[in-house]
């Protein structure tokens, strides 16, 4: 733990949405909390989307930290807030800020995205390949459930994912809802006879989640904990708790990838259907 924070922000709404979320965060953690803005070198005017006004970047990047910083001010007044203007490529600058921060917070799309997108080019480059957890927000928030989930499948990105939930469900005093799911083998429709087989699997499976679940809760016995098996598609799952959650964490990819892949099919799926902020978690040994 660095005790850092770290929020992009373009003063797009989502990104604004990040940066309150990464304000309150950073307060339940004591943690101090950076605010950057990226200008990218080769684009010395700004288009704002919707409005077709061009301003110079550099001015506008400073006029985005300031007010950036003031939200966050409003959020907060017990932590320490600094901005950065920074100039390079915002994916790998972003990158790089992620590798000393506890974790990096983003919009889900900035000012340069199409309306209808629910995930922009920034987040989908930071999935996965962030030093630590990304955090993807989607505005606005309203956080009040008193709900972290956490989806895990046993593998070593799986098991990062239920730490970091663990400890932010600690840092709010929130239930947590661990949800296995996995799907059924396609089977013939005319085998009866699998019953039991099948049942027997099911069995077997939560076995094996309760003991993934086992040393965590050992390790955070102030947490409550519901498990979730769930015979059904992740994504699925995964988004309809969302609903009733304030954060979705999973692993950047987990048992059922290829080992080459920074980003699973189901963290890919997760960041874009759930109803919350969405916590994308690898292990910080990751090659990347």
């Amino acid at each position: 733990m660095t005790g850092l924070i770290v929020v992009g922000t373009d003063g797009s709404a989502p990104a604004t949405a990040a940066v309150e979320w990464a304000a309150e965060d950073a307060t339940r953690s004591g943690a101090a909390l950076r605010i950057v803005y990226v200008r990218e070198p080769w684009n010395t005017l700004i288009l704002l989307s919707g409005i077709g006004e061009e301003k110079d970047s550099t001015e506008y990047g400073h006029r985005v930290l300031a007010t950036a910083a003031q939200r966050a001010r409003d959020r907060t007044s017990d932590i320490k807030i600094t901005t950065a203007l920074a100039t390079g490529a915002v994916v790998e600058r972003l990158k790089s800020e992620s590798e000393r921060a506890d974790a990096l917070v983003i919009g889900s799309r900035g000012i340069g995205g199409f309306a209808g997108l629910v995930l922009g080019s920034v987040g989908l480059g930071l999935a996965g390949h962030a030093a630590g957890p990304l955090v993807v927000v989607r505005a606005p928030v309203r956080t009040a459930h008193g709900v972290i989930v956490a989806g895990f499948d046993g593998s070593e990105h799986s098991q990062a994912a239920l730490e970091y939930a663990f400890a932010r469900a600690r840092q709010r005093g929130s239930r947590l809802r661990a949800v296995c799911a996995w799907q059924m083998p396609m089977l013939s429709p005319y085998a009866l006879g699998y019953s039991p087989v099948l049942e027997g699997v099911f069995a077997d499976k939560a076995e094996t989640a309760r003991r993934l679940l086992a040393p965590y809760r050992e390790k955070y016995p102030d947490v409550a904990v519901e498990e979730s098996i769930v015979c059904d598609h992740p994504v699925r799952v995964l988004s309809d708790a969302s609903r009733q959650a304030d954060l979705v964490v999973v692993g950047s990819r987990g048992l059922g990838g290829f080992g080459s892949a920074v980003l699973g099919s189901v963290s890919h799926g997760v960041l874009h259907r759930a109803h919350c902020p969405v916590a994308i978690v690898r292990p910080r040994s990751d090659e990347r």
